[in-house]
C-alpha cells in the first residue's frame, strides 16, 4: 500500500497559501512530516483525512482516489488530530465501545473483543473503568490511538501526538507507533525533530506550504556531514555571527550561546567540526526556505 500525493495546493479565502504544489510518495511504514507551527502540516493532514477540500492536485491510497472516494477512504482511515475532546465523566471503555459502534462494529461480542484488545494494546486496560477527568495527557493520547485503530486502518494519521507528553509517556507512544508502522502507512506530523529521528524511515520537511526536502533521514543527515561547525560565543556577538555566517541553530550551553553554522569549508575562528544530526538538517532547511526543494533518495 502506498499513499501518493501529487501537485496538491490549497489557498484559504484570506489569501494564505497553505499548500503549494505538494508532491510526496509515502510507502508502508512510519513517515515523518516535519515543520514549524503554521507550515501547512495540519492543512495537509486534514485534506488527506477528507476533512477539507484541495484547490488542485490528487491523493491516492492504493486504488482509492482520496479526493473523490471519501467514504471508501474513511473506511480504512485512522486519524488522531492535534486536538480532540473527551467527555470527562465517561470511562475509556464506554466511550471506546461507543466509537466502535459508530465505526460499524455492530456485533456485540466482536466489538467487546476489539475494544478489550485495543485497551490492552495502548496500556489502558487497567484503567478502562476510570473517567477521562482522571487521565493524564499521555493516557488521553493513547486513547486517541485506540479509537483510531478501531477499523484496523490501512492509513493512520497522527498530528502532533507527543506535544506536551513527559519522556515516559513519549516513549510509550513511540513503541505503539513503531509497531503499527510495520503493516500500515503511518504519517506522523510534528514539529518535534526527536519524534522523526526515533521513529521514521522516510520523512519530508515542509514550511510555508512547500516541501523543502524529502527522503531517508539517515541519508539526509549524511548529505550534511562535514559541513556543520560549532562554536561557543558571547551573547552580544550573536548578531555579528549571523551576519557573517550561515547560522542554522543556537542554544545555551552552561549559560552561554552555542551556535551551529553551515559551511562548505573550514571557517576557522575557533569553530569545531561536529557530527551532523537531524536537527541540523531541519534548521538548515527552515532557515533556507527560499531555496529549491531537494530530494535525497
Amino acid at each position: 500500500m502506498e499513499l501518493i500525493i501529487d501537485n496538491l495546493s490549497k489557498t484559504y479565502s484570506n489569501g494564505v497559501k497553505a499548500l503549494q504544489n505538494i508532491s510526496i510518495e509515502i510507502p508502508t511504514g512510519m513517515f515523518g512530516l516535519l515543520g514549524p507551527n503554521g507550515a501547512g502540516k495540519s492543512t495537509l493532514m486534514r485534506t488527506i483525512a477528507t476533512l477539507q477540500e484541495a484547490d488542485q492536485g490528487s491523493i491516492k491510497l492504493g486504488d482509492i482516489d482520496v479526493l473523490t472516494q471519501k467514504n471508501e477512504l474513511r473506511q480504512v482511515l485512522g486519524y488522531l488530530p492535534q486536538q480532540f475532546g473527551l467527555y470527562p465523566k465517561i470511562s475509556a471503555e464506554v466511550l471506546l465501545n461507543h466509537f466502535a459502534i459508530l465505526k460499524g462494529l455492530t456485533n456485540k461480542g466482536e466489538r467487546k473483543d476489539v475494544v478489550n484488545a485495543l485497551l490492552h494494546k495502548t496500556n489502558l486496560h487497567n484503567v478502562k473503568k476510570q473517567n477521562f477527568e482522571g487521565f493524564s495527557g499521555g493516557m488521553k493520547q493513547r486513547f486517541g490511538i485506540a479509537q483510531a485503530l478501531l477499523n484496523n486502518p490501512k492509513l493512520l494519521i497522527v498530528d502532533e501526538p507527543t506535544a506536551g507528553l513527559d519522556p515516559v509517556e513519549r516513549n510509550r507512544f513511540y513503541n505503539i507507533l513503531s509497531e503499527l508502522g510495520e503493516n500500515t502507512v503511518v504519517i506522523l506530523s510534528t514539529h518535534i525533530v526527536e519524534d522523526v529521528k526515533e521513529l521514521c524511515t522516510n520523512m519530508a520537511v515542509i514550511n510555508q506550504g512547500q516541501v523543502l526536502l524529502k527522503g531517508n533521514p539517515i541519508k539526509i543527515i549524511e548529505d550534511l556531514e562535514g559541513r556543520v561547525y560549532q562554536k561557543i560565543i558571547v551573547k552580544s556577538e550573536l548578531e555579528t555571527y549571523k551576519q557573517n555566517y550561515q547560522v542554522i541553530s543556537e542554544k545555551l550551553f552552561l549559560g552561554k550561546p552555542i551556535i551551529h553554522i553551515l559551511s562548505d569549508t573550514n571557517p576557522g575562528s575557533d569553530f569545531t567540526l561536529v557530527k551532523a544530526d537531524l536537527e541540523d538538517v531541519y534548521f538548515s532547511q527552515i532557515i533556507g526556505s527560499n531555496t529549491n526543494p531537494k530530494t535525497i533518495l
